[in-house]
Order: C-alpha cells, then structure tokens, then sequence
C-alpha cells in the first residue's frame, strides 16, 4: 500500500485508495487535459474535484502540491523509482503520462520532440488567448465598452486556429496518430464555438480541417468521459 501522508493536500483530499494515481482538477479546459489522458491511457485514477467558488486551489493543502495555485495536478504513487511524485502543469502532467505509459506519442525520437512543439503550441498559445477571448466576450469583460482588447485576442485566436488548420491540411490528427497534443489541444478548441459562444467572432467555420478534427476528437469515448471528470461540486 503506498503511503501519501508526507503529501499535505491528502490531509484535505484523503486518498481512498492511496496505491491509485489522485488527480486533483476541475472540468475546464485545462482540467480535461488529463482527465482525457487518464480515460485514454487508461492507468487507474482517483479524482478529487476541487472548488473554485470556495477558493480551494488557494487552499495552503492545494498550494502545497501547486505553488500556483491552478488545477490540474497530480500525485503518482509509483513515481521513478517507485516513488510518489507530485506534479503540476498540465503539459507537463501529458508528458509525463505519455513517458511513463508509452502511449500518444510517438516512439521515433524526432517525432516526439515534434509533438512537444505541438503540445507547447497550445500551452503558450491556444490556451492563454482562447481564455482570454473567452474572458472579454463571455464572461466579465464582455461588458467593457471598448472592445480594443476582445478584437485584438479574437484576432490573435484566428491567427492561431489558422496555424492549426493548415496543420491538418491531410491529416486526421496534428501529429498524424493520436496524440497528446490533440489531448492537450481539443478542450480548449471545443470552447471556442461552445462555452464562449465565439464562432462567429473567430470566423470558426472558416477552418474547415480544425472543425472535421474537433468532431474526430469529440467522437472518442474516452474524450466524452474525459470532458465530465470530474463532477463539478453540487452537480
């Protein structure tokens, strides 16, 4: 049985099974990174969700595993070595799933470091201007008078879907099998038309090969799994 206790965000997230990997995360783009990798992968998982509208992630249990104080994060308890390891950061938590598993992403060398370019892509690019497009057409932002700064991320986000689908000009996936950059990517992508109600202002239908790979993706039944875990509280 592994033993977690020198973790201290198990005190406030007590792990019922202990010799499983415990996922702390929400369901938000980010968050479904891993939950998708994990139904994916397949490798046995506890979740723990975490509350945003109790400010849990600024909690100094969830702070201790994330200095950050962002989901998603994780606790391995066969880490390398055998030993549990704590991570944080969603791309960095594919990487180190994918490594350990062997699984979505390729064996070649060059072809890995290739997915990483990807899976970076969308870590300092598709997440941070999707979320901010999101932030200024949907959310709080929305009721700014000037619109300067929605453009000038509504821009930047069709730029980006643009590199994305000419990425997948005849391919099925970014890296042409499944990989952690389509893990990594679908969420976020999935926003843009959805929960930030953006089609229109990114021009989404406009990118024919993003659009046939965003409903590929969304077809996956571990993707469908993945998008639900977990639970929001009181849901």
């Amino acid at each position: 049985m592994s033993d977690l206790s020198s973790f201290p965000i198990t005190k406030k997230w007590p792990a019922q099974h202990p010799d499983r990997l415990q996922l702390y995360s929400v369901p938000t783009p980010n968050g479904v990174k891993v939950s998708i990798m994990l139904e994916e992968i397949g490798l046995p998982y506890e979740v723990h969700a975490i509350n945003f509208g109790q400010n849990e992630t600024q909690s100094p249990e969830f702070l201790s595993l994330n200095p950050n104080g962002k989901i998603p994060a994780i606790i391995d308890p066969d880490g390398p070595g055998g030993k549990p390891l704590g991570l944080f950061e969603s791309g960095a938590i594919l990487h180190y799933l994918a490594d350990k598993t062997k699984k979505l992403l390729p064996a070649d060398p060059a072809r890995q470091w290739e997915t990483l370019c990807w899976l970076h892509f969308q870590m300092a690019g598709i997440g941070p201007m999707f979320g901010q497009v999101g932030f200024f057409h949907k959310f709080a932002g929305k009721d700014y008078e000037d619109k300067r700064p929605r453009d000038r991320y509504a821009n930047e986000a069709k730029r980006l879907l643009g590199v994305l689908d000419k990425r997948l000009e005849g391919r099925e996936w970014i890296m042409g099998e499944y990989t952690i950059a389509d893990v990594a990517t679908l969420g976020w992508v999935r926003n843009m038309p959805g929960m930030y109600e953006a089609r229109e202002l990114v021009g989404f239908d406009t990118f024919k090969n993003v659009g046939a790979w965003l409903e590929r993706g969304l077809a996956r039944p571990a993707v469908q799994r993945g998008l639900n875990i977990p639970k929001r509280p009181g849901t």
